[in-house]
This record gives C-alpha cells, sequence and structure tokens, in this order.
C-alpha cells in the first residue's frame, strides 16, 4: 500500500464520519492520524460537544470489534483486564477475558476511575499485552483507545499521572461548534440518528496494511533535524521544566508520516510537522511550577510560541529516489 492508498483508506475513513459529525476536519484528520500511527487519542472537552459520538462513529466505520467502558470509582483493575474464575465442575481457573481484549475501546469518562484501576491501561496502551496472575495474553492488532475526560469538573475525579499522559499520542479538543455548523446539527439530527444506519467502509486487515505502509513515506534528514529543533527548543525554554522526551520526538516523527500520507503525499514537509507539533507534545511537556495534566492552554501557547521560534526548512523537501 503507497502514500495515494493510504490517502485514499483516510478519505473513506473521514467521509463516513462526516456523516455523522459536523465540522471538525481538522479533528478527524488528527484522529486518522493516530490512527495509523497504532497510538492512543485523548478527547478532552466539556460534556455534550460530541466525543462519544466521534469515538463511535470511527468504531462503527471501521469493521472491527468494539468495546465501550464508563469509567466509575469503583471500577477494578480485573473489570478492564478479566480475571480467572474457577470452575469446579472441571476443578480447574478459567480466564475470563475483560472488555481490553477487543480492537477498539472507548475510555469514557477516564479520570473517574482511581489510579489503580487508570494502572490497568498502562501495559496495553503501550505494549500492546495484558499481564494477569504472571500470565502475559497479547492483544489482537489493531488494538486503538479512544479516552475521554471532561477537563474543568474535579469532583470525583482522579487527575491522569504523567506516565499514563505520555501513554496517549495525541490529546486533543472538538471545541464549541459555529452558527452555521450549530444549525447544520440540527438538522441532521432533527428526524433521524445517523449514527444507527451508518456502515462500515474498510476492515482492520486494511488498516493494518496502512498502518505499515507508512513506513515507505520519506523523512528527511532536513525534517529530522527540524523535529529535534523543536524537541531542542523545549528542553531549553524557560518557561518549560519538562521538556520533549525522545519518545516525544518519535511520536512527532511518525505523527508526520502519517500526515503526509493522508495528504497524498510520500514524503514529510516542514508543514505537516507544524500540524501535528502541538497535540503530539503539549501534553508531553510540563510548565513550570504546574502538573503535567494540569495548565492544557499554558502548554499549547507554549508549543506555539516554540514553533514560531524554530526556523522551519525553507529548501524544497521531496523524494529523490
Amino acid at each position: 500500500m503507497k502514500a495515494e492508498n493510504i490517502m485514499g483508506f483516510s478519505d473513506k475513513v473521514r467521509e463516513n464520519i462526516s456523516k455523522v459529525i459536523v465540522g471538525k476536519g481538522d479533528i478527524i484528520d488528527l484522529v486518522l492520524v493516530t490512527l495509523l500511527c497504532a497510538g492512543h487519542v485523548l478527547l478532552e472537552d466539556v460534556p455534550g460537544l460530541g466525543k462519544t459520538v466521534l469515538a463511535k462513529t470511527l468504531s462503527k466505520s471501521v469493521n472491527c470489534d468494539f468495546r465501550r467502558i464508563q469509567f466509575t470509582p469503583d471500577l477494578l483493575p480485573s473489570d478492564l483486564t478479566g480475571l480467572s474464575i474457577f470452575n469446579q465442575k472441571e476443578a480447574e481457573f478459567n480466564f475470563r477475558k475483560g472488555p481490553l481484549f477487543t480492537n477498539i475501546v472507548l475510555a469514557d469518562e477516564i479520570n473517574r476511575a482511581t489510579p489503580r484501576t487508570q494502572s490497568a491501561l498502562l501495559e496495553c496502551m503501550e505494549e500492546r499485552q495484558i499481564t494477569v496472575e504472571g500470565e502475559t495474553r497479547k492483544l489482537d492488532a489493531p488494538f486503538f483507545v479512544i479516552a475521554t475526560q471532561n477537563p474543568l469538573e474535579t469532583q470525583g475525579t482522579f487527575p491522569l499521572p504523567e506516565a499514563q499522559m505520555d501513554r496517549f499520542f495525541m490529546r486533543l479538543s472538538l471545541g464549541y461548534p459555529d452558527k452555521e455548523q450549530g444549525i447544520a446539527i440540527l438538522n441532521r439530527f432533527e428526524s433521524a440518528e445517523p449514527l444507527e444506519n451508518l456502515e462500515h467502509v474498510t476492515t482492520a486487515e486494511e488498516l493494518l496494511e496502512a498502518q505499515a505502509a507508512l513506513k515507505d513515506v520519506l523523512v528527511s534528514d532536513v525534517i529530522k533535524e527540524y523535529i529535534i529543533d523543536i524537541a531542542e527548543a523545549t528542553r531549553n525554554s524557560s518557561r518549560l521544566s519538562l521538556g520533549l522526551s525522545p519518545r516525544g520526538s518519535l511520536a512527532l516523527m511518525r505523527a508526520s508520516r502519517a500526515h503526509a500520507a493522508i495528504k497524498g503525499r510520500d514524503f514529510v514537509t516542514p508543514e505537516d510537522v507544524k500540524a501535528v507539533a502541538v497535540p503530539v507534545s503539549a501534553h508531553r511537556i510540563m510548565l513550570k511550577g504546574h502538573a503535567m495534566s494540569s495548565g492544557t492552554t499554558g502548554t499549547i501557547q507554549a508549543m506555539n510560541e516554540i514553533l514560531a521560534s524554530v526556523n522551519a526548512p525553507t529548501e524544497e523537501v521531496e523524494r529523490t529516489d
């Protein structure tokens, strides 16, 4: 699968999502970038803006297993991973898989679960496996977590720790629709529920092929140097106590590749890096005097300032091989 085929894959999914979600084309593109990079996405916004609907629409667009988990304070780690139950008839323990054994997981209101339960996601999000009672079980591919949380409500919530935040490839915010989009939403949902009749337009196998094809998208030495310049600027910033890690710079390179591919190119440009830099990096840096999981607006502003201060390559960047 070449870059134009990846663009065809993303176009199909984007068009299908747009049958339900009004506008938000840039956010849909970033979710598709995360999906192609085999990452995970955190949708952070106030209630009622379509976070859960977007997750459900994406899952219905790709023909693979989907589970929705409502996170609550009484949710236990075993409620996610599964547990062994003694079978009296056979006189042995049988493992009953939890809802994480699926392809797409909607972790709704993830910050309402306790840190102990949140930590159950760490292994599966990073290593695509779950260890229960000393036995490790691999998860089927693809495996994609879409988590949602309300950043304003703090009562009965548990902020995501730094290690959990770093597992998310991107942190996104839908934001309010404008007037025209608001009218379109009213018209679209006035007499029908488009999500109910939505059909899948691609398969898990096609998604895996698209993910594997990203390695053929060229990242030139000039672009790699530009990515590292951005990372070093975060580490040297007087406003930040924590800069972008090597894992973060790798994520930035992968996201730039995917962004180039969904635009139909087989090489990365500085514009691709700029398009994904903030959602990939803002939740991985820390303002001085703040926790990583707080200060969303501040870290976004800091990343935008850093992007403006780092000189982007001006020479033509194309594939020459």
